[in-house]
């Protein structure tokens, strides 16, 4: 019995745990209110946790992000991944276009914590890279070098094109940009060959192996045709057939990978002015940032691949790669 006043009581365990949590009290604080040392406060509180005095609750959809996030990194080994909570019109209809847009603005404060002023970034065209420009705080500046990572696609929204994308966040950031001013698809290989000859032109490729940083959406082929690049006609209805009879999952930077993320032998890799696959794959930090479960597969493909080092994608498609893997 003698044994037991040398304990601290629950009341104190519990009042240490109650000024230092609800009052959010230093520990210095604490310590003078119970007339203690700032060690003992310390271990009042850990025993408060240990005897769950003290509980922490996270709200449910958050706690499956996180859960989702690490069985990502741990099943694919990427650097990092972010789960942001699926937007949902109803209780089970998704609101496609706010997902798209809740990606987007975490890839946004991804990059604006991770962008230093020696970074080379490489950008690609879309929507979800729209909304994601569109979402960086003009404040911080850093004099980063922004580059294009193909060429431009004169059939989409102007303000979807990387030409138009990549002067604003050189603009957002305070940095400088490169362009390829040129149609990223062109009739034949020696018309890309003429255009690698330029002096502008070659100044971008020569960019594209000091890249420290890529960001871009990725377009889906299976198992039903999503890409942009089917909407906006980039493509004619005999060049999809053909790329789906190749066994295209996807695109990425205007380039076609299969169910194991490997670059596509087409009649198209030859005529794209873009960034080529095995360059790409040694940039450090590939970001992919998307939405909508119908991406799936095509995302399993390019994570095979090696294509992706920072995912950053809504809980709905988390959920889908993670029970199909």
């Amino acid at each position: 019995m003698k044994g037991e006043v040398y304990n601290q009581s629950k009341w104190v365990v519990m009042k240490a745990a109650y000024f230092y949590y609800v009052h959010d009290k230093p520990l210095k604080e604490v310590a003078d209110i119970l007339n203690v040392s700032k060690s003992t406060v310390s271990r009042l509180i850990k025993r408060a946790k240990k005897e769950r005095i003290v509980e922490f609750v996270m709200p449910s959809p958050y706690k499956q992000c996180l859960e989702l996030e690490h069985e990502l990194v741990e099943q694919f080994e990427l650097k990092e991944a972010i789960v942001v909570p699926s937007v949902y019109k109803t209780e089970d209809i998704i609101d496609a276009e706010k997902s798209k847009m809740s990606v987007a603005l975490e890839g946004a404060r991804y990059i604006q914590r991770i962008i230093t002023s020696n970074d080379i970034l490489g950008i690609a065209w879309g929507g979800t890279m729209y909304y994601l420009i569109n979402y960086l705080n003009p404040c911080q500046k850093t004099d980063s070098t922004f580059v294009t990572l193909h060429g431009s696609l004169s059939c989409c929204d102007y303000e979807l094109d990387v030409n138009t994308l990549v002067p604003r966040m050189s603009m957002a950031f305070g940095g400088r940009h490169y362009s390829l001013s040129y149609e990223g698809l062109l009739s034949s290989e020696e018309k890309i060959n003429l255009l690698k000859s330029k002096k502008d032109v070659k100044q971008v490729f020569s960019l594209f192996h000091k890249l420290t940083i890529s960001v871009s959406g990725i377009g889906s082929f299976y198992p039903k045709l999503d890409s942009p690049l089917s909407r906006l006609q980039y493509l004619q209805a005999d060049e999809l057939a053909f790329l789906q009879g190749k066994g295209v999952y996807g695109d990425i930077m205007l380039r076609f990978f299969d169910e194991n993320g490997k670059e596509c032998d087409t009649n198209l890799k030859g005529r794209t002015l873009a960034i080529d696959m095995d360059t790409y794959k040694k940039i450090p930090c590939k970001i992919i940032v998307a939405s909508g479960v119908q991406k799936a597969k095509t995302l399993q493909a390019a994570l095979k691949g090696k294509l992706v080092d920072v995912l950053i994608i809504d809980s709905a498609l988390a959920q889908a790669i993670v029970i199909q893997n």
